[in-house]
């Protein structure tokens, strides 16, 4: 689509018509993160309702994971090509009516398959929130204050999502369904009236074999991971899949060297910057998830706690990201995105080592709080650096995609992690039973967490210690030095 110079350039004269367009594209990004943390809770009420096995419970939360994770990429492209409001107002409209069915439906393969109606609504709405923040405010102060309060929006509606599902659980599971219609309702209404109309569509094709190869090769990725703790690394089947999942990625990158029209440009993966941020993220997400899920498990197995009592353990973290991240922007410009990034990973790395060496009775002040201080620092410090950085010198007609790539690694690297982490955790505690098993294993998946945050403090420190410019960005325009 033709893009159009942004609505914003200062942090000083933001109307109401610029809120509305940041606060709905944020609320939006919020309602997707409320919706995961609100289903786990729910998860044994729906099981029991529902006469559901584990394994089939577990595609409650997979098949969301799986359709979002597999289609993001295609996503944040189709909002460049198609329209970012024509593709916003789309997947809005269809995630309110899946959450409504959801919250209706009696069989569980029903529900299952609403749940991935609903991530395949998020995969398209998540890099087009994105791309409408970054292409209505310009880069530098401006958009870094606007990527801060999206930021808000997403670690709150996830913590809230924690809150809410402990409340909304005791009354009956569906209502965890029911409550995102009204707010994606909410959403669409402000959309409709705030987001300027779509530019002309751009001339030419369609990268359709581009299409088809990278959302197969996604989705097998993903669902290979999502299967692997369950049906074991090594066997056949996950290596064959694995294979296969390669083999499509080997077939994507040929035939978009080859297009005329490619999904994806290749040759903006050479982006220092944006290939950092990516990667950054895959390993940032990846360990946090991967230690939220063992650490949830620790409060209600073995400490016994209530889920709204786990959720309150969270809920400081969220609290530091919801005051500090609208107000990161001037740090930021300080101190460089990479700078900030390091900041952050250094923090959740610190947090992950005093969770595995603190007093497993000490009370909740001493064992529990600084570490949820410092995941909440970090995660302030570095998730609107990455977002920041992952978008910086890049032009708006491919800004969706920009987005679109991002989120792939947030949701791939969280779902690896998970798995990772939980094999961790099987293995450690194998031969065992109940909070036994998960006290065996609780070590050694604290242990790989540690270790995929240590990686992510590498990748940081490689833009740090080999600060420059990007080769992509003119040295003529100062706001782009924080980006390095």
């Amino acid at each position: 689509m033709t893009s159009s110079a942004p609505l914003s350039t200062s942090t000083s004269a933001w109307n109401a018509r610029l809120w509305g367009i940041l606060l709905t594209a944020s609320l939006v990004v919020g309602l997707d993160a409320l919706d995961v943390s609100m289903v786990g809770v729910a998860l044994p009420s729906i099981q029991a309702d529902l006469g559901l096995s584990t394994s089939a419970l577990q595609w409650v939360v997979s098949g969301y994971v799986l359709s979002y994770g597999g289609l993001l990429l295609l996503g944040g492209r189709a909002a460049d090509l198609l329209g970012r409001r024509r593709v916003f107002l789309t997947a809005v409209a269809v995630f309110a009516l899946a959450s409504l069915v959801g919250g209706l439906v009696d069989d569980g393969a029903l529900l299952i398959a609403t749940r991935i109606l609903k991530g395949m609504a998020a995969a398209f709405t998540a890099p087009a929130a994105l791309s409408i923040v970054t292409t209505t405010f310009a880069e530098g102060p401006a958009r870094n204050k606007a990527l801060g309060v999206f930021a808000v929006f997403g670690a709150s509606g996830y913590s809230a999502g924690l809150v809410l599902s402990g409340l909304l659980t005791q009354v009956g599971w569906r209502w965890t369904f029911f409550l995102p219609m009204p707010i994606a309702l909410i959403a669409w209404i402000a959309a409709s009236r705030l987001l300027p109309k779509d530019g002309p569509r751009p001339s030419g094709g369609y990268d359709l074999p581009g299409a088809v190869t990278s959302v197969a090769a996604m989705l097998l990725l993903v669902y290979t991971v999502v299967q692997a703790p369950e049906a074991g690394w090594a066997a056949p089947s996950t290596l064959i899949q694995f294979a296969l999942a390669a083999l499509l990625l080997i077939a994507f990158v040929v035939i978009e060297r080859r297009s005329a029209h490619p999904l994806v440009r290749l040759s903006i993966l050479r982006s220092g910057p944006l290939a950092r941020a990516n990667l950054g993220a895959t390993v940032f997400f990846g360990g946090y998830i991967g230690f939220q899920f063992v650490v949830m498990l620790y409060f209600q197995q073995v400490l016994h706690w209530s889920a709204l009592q786990t959720a309150l353990g969270f809920l400081p973290a969220a609290l530091i990201v919801a005051f500090g991240s609208p107000r990161m922007d001037p740090l930021i410009e300080r101190l460089g995105t990479s700078r900030t990034i390091a900041g952050g990973v250094i923090a959740h790395l610190v947090a992950y080592v005093l969770f595995l060496v603190i007093d497993r009775d000490a009370p909740y002040a001493v064992g529990v709080l600084p570490s949820m201080i410092l995941l909440g620092i970090g995660f302030t410090l570095a998730f609107s650096s990455l977002n920041i950085q992952a978008t910086a010198g890049i032009p708006d007609h491919e800004q969706g995609l920009a987005g679109g790539l991002l989120n792939t690694s947030m949701q791939v690297g969280g779902a690896i992690g998970l798995a990772v982490v939980t094999a961790s955790l099987t293995t450690g505690g194998e031969g065992k039973t109940g909070p036994d098993a998960l006290l065996a294993g609780f070590t050694p998946a604290l242990l790989t967490v540690t270790a995929l945050s240590a990686i992510g403090l590498v990748i940081a420190l490689s833009g740090v210690l080999g600060r420059r410019r990007s080769v992509d960005t003119p040295a003529a325009e100062p706001e782009l030095a924080l980006v390095d």
